[in-house]
């Protein structure tokens, strides 16, 4: 695992039962498309987060295939609702093999 590579997620501490929260993430990486060259005119190996996927209690709640074009430490907020407590788990799958993942907490209130 890239040592810049760090996942940042923020997920309310709590919840109503059967409310709908807003769930941000953010991983630092530097997202190398593949199109781009060094100044010795090589081109730069591509590197991307691939995919993103985020379950709750062990069921999906979204899964994202990413593409070259995405922009440098990619960011994305959605919503899920919550009808117990339990936890999201975070993964981001990286073309290097690696995989950085996230567990949050949330209680229901």
């Amino acid at each position: 695992m890239a040592s810049d590579v760090k996942p940042r997620v923020k997920v309310p501490k709590s919840a109503a039962a059967g409310e709908v929260v807003t769930i941000k993430t953010l991983i630092s990486h530097p997202m190398e498309s593949g199109q781009r060259k060094d100044s010795s005119g090589n081109v730069i190996p591509r590197s991307i987060i691939n995919r993103f996927t985020c379950d709750f209690n062990g069921v999906n709640v979204i899964d994202v295939t990413l593409e070259p074009a995405i922009s440098t430490n990619p960011y994305f907020e959605f919503d899920a609702k919550v009808d117990a407590a339990g936890d999201f788990k975070f993964t981001w799958y990286d073309d290097d093999g690696s995989v950085y993942e996230d567990t949050q907490s949330i209680t229901i209130a």
